[in-house]
């Protein structure tokens, strides 16, 4: 006689059945907290590691009165420097600034990287004139983005990467067709930066600093008194010529913010190609001049 195969019961497939899905469920349930504590391991790592051994870049140049006031710091960032050098521009902001006792730190092109971005309000400056690249990002109202000269790469600051903070882009005449760069959007002012600015004015001279208003917020939020810039693009020289008038007026003058503003725009006009004029953000500080921009 033919033995007869034994049968399966189907509780016991039931059973082998719920004991493949627990094995199933843990072994995914493992891969989770692997993966987890690995992320969480590897963002640790990185923050340590961007957020300690990275001292203050040092300016390329520095102007100094005969007696310097350690309250009267100023910074112009000139990251334009790279395509579109104006050394008379340079000369001149710095001279009015040292005559009203500004000690003034001058960071040429190569010098604005991620790290100095990430630094900027622990140096103390009052005023930080930002001649910068910069262009909108994609989409309905785009914030702007502040261009460094820090080549971009997908294994470098992914963190400030994955969360909107650092973005790549690709820069316009004098640099190398098709290569692209680090730059800093909103996210990485409220979050990425170290400190808080002190009732700093910033003068933002490149294109699109007031198209809309996201990175004048976040100045703002993180410290800053007034945020200046232009309402769209920009060429260079009248962002150049305007911005030493606005420092006359401001600094020289002792003009308030409103006065200093529409003085300018009244001897540059707004610019040909795009028509677009300086700005201020916020409002409520039109009625300040330089001086008193830092009290309440």
């Amino acid at each position: 006689m033919k033995a007869e195969k034994k049968r399966v019961g189907t509780k016991a497939q039931i059973r082998a059945m719920k004991e493949k899905e627990r094995r199933i469920t843990t072994a995914i349930f493992l891969i989770i907290i692997l993966l987890t504590v690995g992320f969480s391991a590897y963002f640790t790592y990185a923050f340590l590691t961007q957020s300690s051994g990275h001292s203050l870049i040092e300016p390329t140049l520095q102007f100094k009165p005969q007696n310097p006031n350690p309250l009267l710091k100023a910074a112009i960032v000139d990251h334009l420097s790279l395509t579109c050098s104006n050394e008379t521009f340079r000369e001149e902001a710095a001279a009015i600034l040292v005559k009203a006792n500004y000690t003034v730190d001058y960071f040429s092109g190569e010098k604005v990287t991620v790290e100095f971005y990430r630094n900027l309000p622990t140096y103390g400056y009052s005023l930080i004139i930002l001649r910068v690249h910069s262009g909108l990002q994609e989409g309905d109202n785009p914030p702007v983005i502040f261009f460094t000269s820090e080549l971009y790469s997908t294994s470098e600051y992914l963190p400030e990467q994955l969360t909107d903070q650092l973005w790549e882009g690709q820069l316009g005449t004098g640099f190398v067709e098709g290569q692209t760069y680090f730059g800093i959007s909103p996210e990485f002012v409220k979050k990425g930066m170290k400190g808080k600015f002190q009732n700093t004015t910033l003068i933002m001279m490149g294109c699109n600093g007031l198209t809309y208003t996201d990175m004048a917020e976040a100045f703002v939020e993180k410290g800053a008194k007034v945020y200046m810039g232009w309402n769209g693009s920009v060429s260079a020289g009248r962002t150049d010529t305007a911005t030493a008038f606005l420092l006359q007026h401001l600094i020289q003058e002792n003009q308030t913010i409103e006065q200093a503003m529409d003085n300018t725009m009244k001897k540059v006009g707004p610019d040909p190609t795009s028509e677009s004029v300086l700005d201020y953000y916020p409002l409520k500080v039109g009625e300040q001049t330089i001086e008193n921009s830092g009290t309440s």
